[in-house]
C-alpha cells in the first residue's frame, strides 16, 4: 500500500500512517505472528486518506476478534478504560482497586477538612501507618492530557490536608500517600513537577514501569467494559451496582440475572468473563 497515507488523530491532528504502531498493538494484545498479518493486511487494503484512527482501531478489533478472542479483548482496553463514565465515578472505584490490589482497604468519594476548607478526596485508602489520597482524573477522549494546572491544584490540595488527622478504620493518621491517576495521559511538564513535588502519578503510559496499563494487566485488573457479550445498558447496570471488574461477575454470576441478563445469554457472558479474568493469567 501508499505508506504516505494520512490518518486522522482524536485531536483533529493529521499524521502519517505508521504499520508499526498497529503491528505492535496488536503483538501486545498476544495476537499470533499471523492474525497479525492478516489484520494488517486488511486494514492498509481498507484505509482511506485520512481515515479517523478510532475506525482503523475499531476495524482492527472486528478483525482480530474473529482469529483470537483473548487477544482481541486485550487490544480493546485502553477503549474499555473509556466506558466507565461519562462522570467517571465508576473509574473512581476501578482506582479503589488498584489500592484493594496493593493491600490497602479503599474507599471513594470522602470529604476531608483540611487546614483552611473541606476537600472531595476521590480515593482514600489506608494499611498499617499509611495514609493514601488520590485525585483521579477521567477523561473522555484520548487527545486530552491532565496538564501542569491539575498537577499544581491537586498538590495544593493535599498540602491543606497535610497536617489534618483522619479517623480511617480506626486508626488515626496523617496523609503520608499523595496519587494523582488519570485514565489517558500527563503532560511532561505536570510529571516533571509531580516527580519534584512526591506526587505519584500514573496514567495509561506514565511510568515506564507501573504504569496503568501495566498495572491492568500484570494484576488481571479487566473492567466488565472489556466485554463483547454485553449490551451498553446492562454494563452501565452493573457500574451501578458497583461491579467494575470481570472476576467479580466470575465469583458472583447471579448478578447478571439481577440487571436482566437471560439465562442462555448470562451463560456467554460468564464464560467470556472466565476467558479474560483466568485464561488470560
Amino acid at each position: 500500500m501508499n505508506h504516505l497515507i494520512k490518518i486522522t488523530k482524536s485531536d483533529g491532528s493529521s499524521q502519517l500512517f505508521e504499520e508499526e504502531k498497529l503491528v505492535n498493538s496488536l503483538k501486545k494484545a498476544g495476537a499470533t505472528e499471523g492474525a497479525i498479518d492478516e489484520v494488517v493486511d486488511e486494514i492498509e487494503r481498507e484505509m482511506w486518506e485520512g481515515m479517523p484512527t478510532a475506525d482503523i482501531y475499531h476495524r482492527a478489533f472486528e478483525l482480530l476478534k474473529k482469529r483470537s478472542h483473548p487477544a482481541a479483548i486485550k487490544y480493546s482496553i485502553r477503549r474499555a478504560m473509556f466506558e466507565l463514565g461519562p462522570d467517571g465515578f465508576p473509574f473512581e472505584k476501578f482506582i479503589a482497586h488498584i489500592f484493594m490490589m496493593w493491600g490497602y482497604e479503599a474507599i471513594t468519594d470522602q470529604i476531608v477538612m483540611g487546614n483552611c476548607v473541606e476537600h472531595e478526596v476521590d480515593v482514600v485508602a489506608w494499611k498499617g501507618d499509611a495514609l493514601a489520597m488520590s485525585e483521579v482524573k477521567f477523561h473522555n477522549e484520548f487527545g486530552l492530557k491532565s496538564d501542569i494546572k491539575v498537577a499544581l491544584y491537586v498538590k495544593a490540595r493535599f498540602d491543606d490536608i497535610v497536617d489534618t488527622v483522619c479517623d480511617y478504620g480506626g486508626v488515626k493518621r496523617k496523609l503520608s500517600e499523595k496519587y494523582l491517576f488519570t485514565n489517558t495521559k500527563f503532560t511532561e511538564t505536570a510529571t516533571t513537577y509531580g516527580a519534584c513535588k512526591d506526587l505519584k502519578m500514573i496514567s495509561w503510559n506514565y511510568p515506564r514501569i507501573g504504569n496503568l496499563h501495566e498495572l491492568i494487566e500484570k494484576n488481571y485488573l479487566y473492567p466488565i467494559t472489556c466485554l463483547t457479550t454485553l449490551t451498553h445498558q446492562q454494563k452501565n447496570q452493573l457500574l451501578s451496582k458497583n461491579i467494575i471488574l470481570c472476576k467479580e461477575i466470575v465469583a458472583n454470576p447471579a448478578v447478571l440475572i439481577q440487571v436482566g441478563v437471560k439465562d442462555d445469554d448470562s451463560k456467554r457472558v460468564l464464560d467470556e468473563a472466565r476467558i479474560i479474568a483466568a485464561q488470560m493469567q
